[in-house]
């Protein structure tokens, strides 16, 4: 009979001998945050092929997660054998991500759900155009900050995408009222949409907007100083589902089209001009009178 030591050699598993597709990928790996897999990688070769066998098995790739600014040459070799993508955040390669390096992940990923290009200014129009016509099924789209959008690629958007639910368009300023009316027209399941930061936007989108997107829960016009009471008062009657409209710097919007969105319990980033008047007095003399406001 065997020993004890002898015994103990027999039992002896490494976890690599485990399945790597039916075991460590689906049931140990994906538990683990993305900056995890990537140290892995540099424990040994093996571990390397196991990392890489998850990596084109992943459907989420938040480079967020990882805490620093990933080096080009790893995003690449990351995703390179990855086809069944659901879920991208490119905010960690911003300063530097490109179409060069973009176009073959969104080319052999038509499966996206959502996609994450804040703040990336060294992509084109290109990029989205290229998100347009691969991910058809696209659901949620955050784009702010980039200001190489422009009409002509938010319109093949809203061509190809019409599943569309959320999309973030703060400080993209090339784009004017009639884009905007065109996504509204094309994008009619339009549950959150920002346009913050723009100049350009007037009552009438924002009109087409409510008027076409009633599921619509939340709007942030943040900064449209064009926008007026009369597109928030078509955003009151044709919304009911509205939950938060964001409207500060928006000083053409007063308070007397506000107060019924209030009442709907609707969360607005504008505090009622006496409660604002209160929060000023105090900042003055250090303290604010009791005021009964149900009076």
């Amino acid at each position: 009979m065997l020993n004890m030591d002898e015994d103990a050699l027999e039992l002896k598993c490494h976890i690599l001998d485990l399945p790597w597709e039916d075991v460590l990928v689906p049931h140990i790996l994906c538990h683990l945050p993305l900056r995890h897999i990537a140290s892995l990688q540099r424990v040994s070769k093996q571990f390397q092929a196991l990392i890489q066998v998850y990596l084109a098995n992943c459907r989420n790739f938040d480079l967020s997660q990882i805490g620093t600014c990933i080096p080009k040459e790893a995003f690449c070799n990351m995703l390179r054998d990855n086809t069944v993508l659901q879920n991208l955040s490119l905010h960690n390669c911003a300063e530097w991500v490109t179409d060069k390096e973009l176009l073959p992940v969104i080319g052999q990923n038509q499966h996206l759900l959502r996609v994450d290009m804040r703040g990336c200014v060294r992509l084109t129009r290109h990029s989205l155009v290229a998100v347009s016509l691969s991910c058809v099924q696209l659901q949620h789209l955050v784009l702010a900050h980039c200001e190489w959008v422009d009409s002509l690629s938010l319109r093949s958007l809203a061509d190809h995408c019409g599943g569309l639910q959320s999309i973030d368009l703060t400080a993209c300023r090339q784009l004017k009222d009639e884009a905007i009316c065109y996504l509204a027209k094309k994008c009619l399941r339009l549950r959150s949409l920002s346009v913050a930061v723009n100049a350009n936007i007037t009552d009438e989108s924002v009109e087409e907007v409510a008027k076409h997107c009633r599921s619509l829960e939340q709007l942030d016009l943040t900064g449209c100083l064009r926008v007026g009471n009369q597109s928030i008062r078509t955003v009151a009657e044709y919304c009911p589902k509205l939950q938060s409209l964001k409207v500060n710097h928006c000083h053409n919007v007063t308070e007397s089209t506000l107060n019924p969105l209030r009442k709907r319990n609707v969360e607005i980033d504008v505090e009622p001009p006496l409660q604002r008047a209160l929060v000023l007095l105090q900042d003055v003399v250090g303290f604010a009178p009791f005021i009964n406001l149900q009076i």
